[in-house]
């Protein structure tokens, strides 16, 4: 028999094959994973912000750019040594503000002759550290409750701090997280905050 020439209209049925449905199931699944893993690293450092002021310096510099760890204080405790960041009595109006852990909850805290003492028991700090010329508030004893922190800038005579009237003592629930990258501002190098 002779094939005819020109065209055919003759429709082929099209078959799905079980390998296209694989290959859509794992883009669909990685295109969910993909979405998850950005939500979660967003929300978990999601907030990158600039310092403001030479109060912790010299660790962190005036503009330089830190991003906030916000979930680190959702599994665990906030504790000394670490630089958090808050908004001042919670008041969103307000700058963030950076500074470090020196005392936790539980503990006394006082400033006698320019020095840091907690629980009767100077308070063992790098050489670097200034001694304070203004206790502030911390001039009497402070025993801090349940969900207060007692917070300083390393640069000590020239930062506003727990020391401060206005600041006083930090509490838990105005802290937006722990400062962990700092960014690069011109020659200074960027890494993890201690």
């Amino acid at each position: 028999m002779a094939r005819r020439k020109g065209l055919t209209f003759i429709k082929k049925k099209k078959r799905i094959k079980k390998s296209h449905i694989k290959e859509v199931v794992i883009l669909l699944f990685s295109i969910v994973v993909t979405v998850f893993l950005a939500f979660v690293l967003v929300y978990t450092f999601g907030i990158r912000t600039s310092v403001i002021g030479v109060s912790m310096e010299p660790v962190l510099y005036n503009g330089q750019e830190v991003l906030i760890d916000r979930l680190v204080y959702q599994l665990t405790a906030p504790k000394k040594g670490d630089v958090v960041i808050f908004l001042p009595n919670g008041n969103p109006n307000s700058h963030y503000y950076l500074k470090r852990i020196v005392a936790i909850p539980g503990e006394t805290v006082q400033i006698i002759g320019g020095y840091l003492y907690i629980n009767d028991i100077l308070y063992d700090e790098d050489d670097s550290i200034d001694k304070m010329e203004d206790a502030g508030i911390a001039g009497n004893p402070i025993r801090l409750r349940s969900d207060e922190f007692f917070v300083l800038g390393d640069n000590r005579n020239n930062s506003e701090d727990s020391r401060s009237g206005n600041i006083g003592v930090v509490s838990r629930d105005v802290m937006m997280g722990k400062a962990w990258f700092r960014l690069p501002l011109n020659e200074i190098k960027m890494g993890f905050i201690e």
